[in-house]
C-alpha cells in the first residue's frame, strides 16, 4: 500500500482486462453470469480486499444486509500484506441486485478491491471441527474408519468424545456431517469458504 498525493494507491495487482479503475484503484465491479444454486437463487463468491482497520467488517456486512442479501459464508483474514485483509463472501441473492453490490462496496473508504470469482478457475476450501460422543470401543473404531475415508484428522480424543478436523470443498464437509448424523454430534463449527485462483494471476 502506498500514499500518493494524499490518496491511497493499492499495490494489489489487477485481476484481468475487465477491471474498472476508480480513484487509481483497480477493481472488478461485477461480472456477467452466475452459478445457479437452486431455482432462481444465485450463488456468488467474491473477494473483498480491505484496509486492515477496526470496524471494516461491520461496514461491509451492512452493505449486504441493507440490500437484503443472505451471507451463506464469510471468512476474513490478513493477507501477505499485513495492512490488507481479504474477505471471502459467498452470497445467495438476486442477480440484478448483485450487480450493484460492487459499486456500493467500493464507496466504502476502506475497500481496496472487489472481485467477482464467477468466471475464475478457483481452488476453494472449507474447514470444520466436529465433536462426537463416543460410547464404546466399537463406536470409536467406526468414527476412525469414517475419518480415514474422508481424509479427516482426529485432533482430540478423550474417554467420552472424539474431535475430527476435515478440510475440503463444502460438499465433502456436508457428506461427512451426513455420515456422522447417526452418532451424537455434540458440537460442530465450520469456517467460511476461502478461495484463490489457480496459476500466477493474483487477485
Amino acid at each position: 500500500m502506498s500514499q500518493q498525493n494524499g490518496t491511497i494507491a493499492s499495490n494489489v495487482p489487477a485481476q484481468s482486462a475487465d477491471m474498472v479503475v476508480e480513484n487509481g484503484v483497480p477493481t472488478i465491479i461485477s461480472a456477467g453470469g452466475v452459478n445457479v444454486m437452486s431455482g432462481e437463487e444465485k450463488l456468488h463468491t467474491i473477494s473483498i480486499l480491505v484496509e486492515n482497520r477496526p470496524g471494516v467488517l461491520a461496514r461491509v456486512s451492512h452493505v449486504f444486509a441493507r440490500r437484503g442479501f443472505n451471507l451463506e459464508s464469510l471468512a476474513v483474514s490478513r493477507t501477505e500484506d499485513v495492512t490488507v485483509s481479504r474477505m471471502t463472501v459467498v452470497v445467495a441473492g438476486d442477480d440484478e441486485q448483485f450487480k450493484q453490490i460492487g459499486n456500493q462496496l467500493f464507496k466504502l473508504i476502506d475497500v481496496i478491491k472487489v472481485i467477482d470469482h464467477t468466471r475464475d478457475d478457483l481452488v476453494g476450501r472449507e474447514l470444520a471441527l466436529i465433536k462426537i460422543r463416543i460410547e464404546n470401543a466399537q463406536m470409536r473404531g467406526e468414527i476412525t474408519q469414517l475419518a480415514e475415508l474422508f481424509r479427516a484428522n482426529i485432533v482430540a480424543v478423550d474417554p467420552e468424545t472424539v474431535m475430527l478436523e476435515v478440510t475440503g470443498k463444502a460438499d465433502k464437509v456436508d457428506a461427512l456431517q451426513k455420515m456422522l448424523a447417526p452418532y451424537e454430534i455434540l458440537e460442530l463449527v465450520r469456517t467460511g469458504l476461502i478461495v484463490l485462483t489457480r496459476g500466477p494471476k493474483q487477485t
